[in-house]
């Protein structure tokens, strides 16, 4: 029942972008990722992610952790090295030489950055309510920035970090259900003008940035209710009790060439047959183009 009791209102939903995402992308995904118990087992880590994380990590303790004073490009290169994983390489040769390569990428990434500059946010939790959904995500940081409307006051910069192979463009920016409903959830929660969404590139320390309105958010909030609907009516069918048949016809898989990438690729026939599952390292500069996945 959707009610606890008579007259109380109805239970949101509740839901992060990429909770969201999986569920429109693949329903048989979704099902081994968040609901079946225990969960399936998933293949190797992908090193492609693991360059993601460990930069990610050290960028939030750069703008988020560490005083000025240790800024500097020396405690950078000690941090990345400690903080190195080698989880999906093929080798040690090729998970050193991207430790390296990744050193690199962020110390031109951060070589113009003032030590003295603190963000609003970094890995900051925003979240907002609609009357059928509850959404949140982290954000990698919320910038607070003079206004430019000229008004005297802030507004606030929702930032990205990727390490993807493929330039982004102010189009990947505005099209990302994640970066708008970030704005959303940034706006409820830290109570500042905010439409501006920047994907901050690594690899080529480029900017893709793009500004909502009130129309384009709009459409993006009511996309994420549509997906949050179609995932709580088909959780609530799971709840009630399914055969294997019926889970198998109630989240169906969705085979396309990215199923070579799914974790659960060794444990899908349908995927396999659309796609062979990929080697941990083929998302890297040295192997074939990943899917870039949306922030969380």
């Amino acid at each position: 029942m959707d009610d606890l009791l008579p007259g109380m209102p109805k239970r949101l939903f509740v839901a992060t972008p990429t909770k969201l995402l999986t569920f429109a992308d693949c329903k048989r995904k979704y099902r081994y990722t968040y609901l079946e118990t225990p969960r399936p087992p998933k293949g190797p880590p992908w090193a492609h992610n693991t360059v993601g994380a460990v930069v990610h990590e050290v960028l939030a303790d750069f703008f988020g952790r560490w005083p000025a004073s240790r800024r500097t490009p020396d405690e950078v290169v000690a941090k990345m090295r400690s903080s190195w994983r080698s989880e999906g390489f093929r080798d040690e040769r090729q998970s050193l030489d991207w430790r390296d390569r990744s050193t690199e990428m962020v110390l031109g990434y951060l070589r113009d950055s003032d030590p003295y500059y603190e963000p609003r946010g970094v890995e900051r939790t925003v979240a907002f309510t609609t009357a059928r959904a509850s959404l949140r995500g982290r954000v990698d940081r919320i910038d607070e920035r003079p206004a430019r409307d000229g008004s005297g006051g802030t507004e606030l910069a929702i930032v990205d970090y990727k390490t993807g192979r493929r330039p982004l463009t102010p189009v990947d920016a505005r099209s990302s259900l994640a970066m708008a409903l970030y704005v959303l959830g940034a706006r409820r929660v830290l109570h500042r003008p905010c439409t501006r969404v920047e994907l901050h590139h690594l690899p080529t320390n480029t900017i893709a940035a793009a500004d909502h309105d009130e129309d384009s958010l709009a459409q993006h909030q009511k996309r994420a209710e549509s997906m949050a609907d179609d995932a709580a009516a088909a959780e609530a069918r799971w709840a009630e009790g399914l055969t294997p048949a019926e889970a198998d016809a109630a989240f169906p898989p969705e085979p396309s060439p990215l199923c070579g990438w799914c974790d659960f690729a060794k444990i899908c026939p349908q995927g396999r047959r659309e796609a062979p599952p990929r080697e941990p390292w083929a998302g890297l500069d040295d192997g074939d183009q990943a899917p870039i996945a949306e922030a969380g």
